[in-house]
C-alpha cells in the first residue's frame, strides 16, 4: 500500500486503518480468529490499527495487544478514552484524573510501553479543554503517548482546542476522527476545511455507513433487512424511520453506480472517503476475514470524476441523509434547560 503523512507529524500510515471495534464480545468473541484477521491486515500492508478502551470493555485492546506481540514496532497504534468504564462517577470523561489513570490501563491491556496516537473519544462538556490538553501534554512528555487527537468533535471545538493549545503552551490535537461516508457528508461543510487549515490528519470512522453500504440492500431484496443495531440504535437503523429507509434506497442506487464503474459497492464507499484531500486514512472495521478481504482492495481503487459527480447527484456534498448519523449533537439541543431562561 501507499503511505500518507499523518497530519504534520511526519508519521506515515496506510490509507486504510484497521479498526478493532468488532474484536471481542461486541463482534467476534474468538480471540484466535480476531488475531488472524489482524495479522492478515498487517501482511497485506496495513500499518495502522485503531481501537478504544470501551470496545468490549477493554477486550479489544487485549486482543490487539496479543496480535502485536513481536510486531509492535511496525505498527502505528491508536486507542481512545472518554466513555464510561465500569461503575463509579469518575471512571470516564476527559479529566486529568481519568485520562492519566486510563492511559495506564490501556498500556497494560495493549501490552506496550507507549501509544502512538491517544484520542479523546468525544467532547466532554463538563471538563475545560485546557484540563484535557494539559493531561495529554504531560502524557506526551512522560513518553506514555507520542501524539494525541480528538474524535467526533464539532468544528468549533476543534478550533477552540487549537487556540487553547497555542495560548497555554500545550501540545495540540494532531488528528480528528469523524463519521464520514457517502451517506454522511455533513463534515464536508465545515469540519474538513478546519482540519485542513490546522494541518490535522483525518481518520473517518464508518465509511460503510454502519453497514448500509455493505451491499446488504439489493433490487428486489426489500428494505427490511434485519439488523441487531435496529434495537440498540433505532434512530439510525430502524427502517420505520423515513431517513433510514432513504439511506437503504440510496444504497441500492449507489450499487448501480459501483457496477457501472466495475467495482463493488464496498470499494466505491471506501474509495470515496479516502479520495477526499483532507482524509488521511479510513477506518475499516471487519468482524470476519471475509469482511476484511472485501475491504482491503478499496485502497487500490481510484474513482474518476464522472463517478464522483454521480455520487454528488445522489447525495449532495455537505449533507447527512439522516441527521442522527452526525455522531455529535449540541447539548443545547438535547437539554431543554440550556435553551430556556
Amino acid at each position: 500500500m501507499n503511505y500518507r503523512v499523518l497530519g504534520r507529524t511526519g508519521v506515515r500510515v496506510t490509507p486504510l486503518c484497521l479498526g478493532a471495534m468488532m474484536f471481542g464480545a461486541w463482534g467476534n468473541p474468538d480471540h484466535d480468529e480476531s488475531i488472524k484477521i489482524i495479522h492478515r491486515a498487517l501482511d497485506a500492508g496495513v500499518n495502522f490499527i485503531d481501537t478504544a478502551d470501551v470496545y468490549s470493555a477493554g477486550e479489544s485492546e487485549t486482543i490487539v495487544g496479543k496480535a502485536l506481540a513481536g510486531r509492535r514496532d511496525d505498527v502505528v497504534l491508536a486507542t481512545k478514552a472518554y466513555m464510561p468504564m465500569g461503575e463509579g462517577p469518575n471512571r470516564g470523561g476527559l479529566s486529568r484524573r481519568w485520562l492519566i489513570q486510563e492511559c495506564e490501563n490501556s498500556l497494560r491491556r495493549l501490552g506496550t510501553d507507549h501509544i502512538d496516537l491517544y484520542q479523546v473519544h468525544r467532547p466532554d462538556p463538563t471538563t475545560e479543554i485546557d484540563e484535557t490538553l494539559g493531561a495529554l501534554t504531560d502524557l506526551v512528555r512522560a513518553g506514555k503517548i507520542r501524539y494525541f487527537g480528538s474524535s467526533t468533535f464539532p468544528a468549533h471545538e476543534v478550533v477552540e482546542a487549537q487556540w487553547v493549545a497555542e495560548k497555554r503552551g500545550r501540545e495540540r490535537f494532531v488528528t480528528e476522527q469523524p463519521p464520514y461516508s457517502i451517506l454522511v457528508r455533513g463534515i464536508e461543510a465545515d469540519l474538513l476545511p478546519v482540519t485542513q487549515k490546522y494541518g490535522m490528519g483525518v481518520l473517518p470512522w464508518s465509511p460503510l455507513a454502519g453497514g448500509y453500504l455493505s451491499g446488504r440492500y439489493t433490487r428486489g431484496g426489500g428494505l427490511d433487512v434485519t439488523s441487531s443495531r435496529a434495537e440498540r440504535i433505532p434512530q439510525r437503523f430502524d427502517m420505520s424511520i423515513p431517513t433510514n429507509r432513504r439511506k437503504a434506497e440510496l444504497a441500492i442506487e449507489l450499487a448501480d453506480v459501483a457496477a457501472e464503474a466495475g467495482i463493488s459497492l464496498i470499494e466505491l464507499a471506501i474509495a470515496f472517503v479516502i479520495r477526499h484531500p483532507a482524509v488521511t486514512s479510513a477506518i475499516i472495521g471487519p468482524r470476519t476475514m471475509e469482511h476484511l478481504e472485501s475491504q482491503l482492495t478499496a485502497a487500490d481503487v481510484t474513482l474518476d470524476d464522472a463517478t464522483l459527480d454521480r455520487i454528488d447527484e445522489l447525495v449532495p456534498p455537505g449533507t447527512n441523509v439522516n441527521p442522527a448519523d452526525a455522531g455529535w449533537s449540541s447539548p443545547s439541543l438535547a437539554k431543554p434547560g440550556l435553551r430556556r431562561r
